[in-house]
């Protein structure tokens, strides 16, 4: 019998992925805490949480475990008209732990749906209190999903941009880089101004898919205040931040000023399942709280608010909040921490950008940073070889590991890092 990746080859067709160049897919068939085994035997260190959704480790038992459970008691109902009590333990679990006062929860499937949600409540919410605002502004280079509505908020991307005309108008923003913060700043509050924006949608502090930008504290607290001054929504994209990822359980956390709008997914499950979610205040349900129907918010999914996903997730903040998880974020964020210490004179080093257990590291090249730069497949083959996990956004490697993730497997990859940099690649 062939091989698990040839019979991929026949018939699948992968994201993200130049299906001639990059023909023959690994065929992973098992994990277990931070690594991930293929079908010959090899095991790879899951560098980057596979695509940033695993917390605790692969096949984690209790999580496990509590799907079992309820699969044998419910797997899925329709959620309009119905409910059941994981959907409900987990919004009075989550919502409470959020910045703000997020009142309300809407469920859907992945991140991008947690977009689509966040934006269709915005525009709806001034349309249903009758004051004309429909314009949303987003930062420069952002990535928020690939939905039209979550494209249509990101920046202009080789991500989107064969379906530029299919998107609607957006005012974008500079990114708040150093010496760009003060510049970015006045033209939101110029765009604000207006009376016209409906929705801020940021993801704060860091930049995600463009290239893990980060972003100090004192900017995003001043767009905060701004759409406060001006009576503007906040959506705080926590899609990748969320649960830790940034050394607080939320990036929001990190200021004072709240959003509005949370929109969550990746980590929420802990990896082991599709789920979104969108919260809010209690202020933006009470304007589709109405007779009228016409106000309701016409949106939703098969599997909203499934009972499955509710339970994973709340299997996941479980092991989130225990003093061994908390410890290992704090662990992990020290570890980068030293390693940016050790290599931040390199000269193979553009730039080292660090916020919490996220470690990104802008690698020099001749060509310009983006996602297609030409040194971007020899770096992933570099360290596939070498049995570890590194997706790089074209010259740029990012770390976002596990939270199970031990110093010794740390520190393996860190030393395959400066093999990198002392290789022939940058000779």
């Amino acid at each position: 019998m062939h091989s698990i990746s040839h019979r991929d080859k026949q018939h699948i067709w992968h994201p993200y992925t130049p299906m001639k160049l990059w023909p023959e897919a690994i065929a992973i068939t098992r994990g277990e805490g931070v690594f991930l085994t293929d079908e010959k035997g090899n095991q790879y260190i899951d560098a980057i949480s596979s695509w940033w959704v695993n917390l605790h480790g692969h096949a984690h038992p209790y999580i496990a475990q509590k799907v079992s459970e309820q699969l044998h008691t419910l797997e899925h109902s329709i959620f309009a008209g119905f409910t059941h009590l994981p959907a409900v333990l987990l919004a009075e679990r989550l919502l409470p732990l959020l910045p703000g006062k997020q009142e309300k929860i809407f469920y859907s499937d992945n991140g991008s749906t947690a977009v689509e949600v966040a934006l269709k409540m915005a525009v709806q919410y001034w349309s249903n209190i009758d004051v004309p605002k429909k314009r949303i502004v987003a930062l420069e280079n952002a990535y928020h999903g690939d939905t039209v509505g979550a494209m249509s908020v990101s920046g202009r991307s080789p991500f989107n941009s064969n379906f530029t005309s299919w998107l609607f108008d957006v005012d974008f923003i500079p990114f708040p880089s150093v010496g760009n913060a003060e510049k970015s700043i006045a033209v939101l509050e110029y765009l604000l101004q207006s009376g016209d924006i409906a929705a801020l949608i940021v993801e704060p502090l860091i930049q995600g898919s463009a290239g893990m930008y980060t972003y100090s504290a004192e900017v995003l607290d001043a767009y905060f205040k701004l759409c406060k001054k001006y009576n503007t929504l906040i959506i705080a994209d926590e899609v990748m931040t969320g649960f830790g990822r940034t050394g607080k359980l939320f990036a929001c956390e990190h200021i004072d000023t709240t959003p509005d709008i949370i929109c969550l997914s990746k980590g929420i499950t802990g990896g082991s399942m599709p789920f979104g979610a969108t919260t809010t205040t209690q202020k933006i349900f009470d304007a589709f709280y109405d007779d009228d129907k016409q106000k309701m918010l016409y949106h939703g999914h098969s599997y909203t608010g499934n009972p499955l996903a509710c339970t994973a997730a709340l299997a996941s903040l479980d092991l989130l909040l225990s003093p061994d998880c908390i410890h290992s974020i704090q662990r992990i964020s020290s570890s980068h921490s030293s390693f940016v210490k050790k290599v931040q004179d390199k000269q193979q080093i553009r730039d080292i950008r660090q916020l919490g257990t996220i470690l990104a590291l802008e690698l020099n090249t001749s060509d310009d940073t983006s996602y297609n730069n030409s040194l971007r497949d020899g770096i992933y083959q570099y360290f596939i070889e070498r049995k570890i996990l590194i997706r790089p956004l074209g010259n740029i490697i990012y770390i976002l590991p596990p939270y199970c993730i031990q110093n010794e497997e740390l520190e393996y990859i860190y030393e395959n890092i400066i093999s990198l940099l002392d290789s022939p690649l940058f000779k």
